[in-house]
This record gives C-alpha cells, sequence and structure tokens, in this order.
C-alpha cells in the first residue's frame, strides 16, 4: 500500500477518495525505561529507550491505519500525520505515549503499461 503526506502523487493518478481513516496506539513505558531515559534526561544525551517504544507506536499506528484503508477498499493513503502526546497516568505518574496516524484512504487508478 503506497502512503504518503502530500495530498497528491506525482506518478499516480487518484481515481477515488474512500474517506478519512485513523490508526491509534497507546503504549506504557515500563518503569525501568522511565527510570534509565530520566537519569539520561538528567546527564545529558539521547533517551534511547523512549526512541525504541516511539518508533514501534508510530510502526503500531501505522499498520492499524493500513488495516482500516484496506477494509474500506483503498490501495493508497495520502496526506498522512502523525501526532505523538505523552500522558502521565495515575498517582506514579506512569509515562504512557499516545500515538495517532490519520490520512485520506483513495483508489489510484491502474497503471496502463
Amino acid at each position: 500500500m503506497l502512503i504518503s503526506t502530500t495530498e497528491h502523487l506525482e506518478t499516480k493518478k487518484i481515481k477515488e477518495y474512500r474517506g478519512v481513516i485513523f490508526g491509534e496506539t497507546i503504549i506504557g513505558i515500563d518503569f525501568i525505561k522511565d527510570f534509565t531515559a530520566g537519569i539520561t534526561n538528567f546527564i545529558g544525551g539521547k533517551a534511547e529507550e523512549y526512541e525504541e517504544e516511539l518508533v514501534n507506536a508510530r510502526a503500531d499506528a501505522i499498520n492499524e491505519m493500513m488495516i482500516r484503508a484496506k477494509k474500506i477498499g483503498a490501495n493508497a493513503i495520502v496526506g498522512v500525520s502523525i501526532d505523538v502526546e505523552s500522558i502521565s497516568v495515575g498517582q506514579n505518574n506512569s509515562l504512557m505515549l499516545m500515538v495517532s496516524a490519520s490520512g485520506t484512504a483513495v483508489i489510484l487508478e491502474e497503471d496502463q503499461s
């Protein structure tokens, strides 16, 4: 499935618009990763623990969006946007990452070659 952040594709023509679709995921960051990232934040440097979780969450949200697009007969998604939010939950302020992907599901014309 073709996925693009642009509204139009240079080499393909959009035949039909199927509608706006979304993919979401919310993941919790475990205590060990949260603690390690806190130390990294204090002394400086990259928080690889969070980066890995963010990469996985983003992939999950995009995959969920692709599954929903296929269910409505689309073969591409254009105008894709990804939002990331952090949420503190509970008395111990556990960190959760919420990733939402959105775009427009479309059907591209078949190549005539």
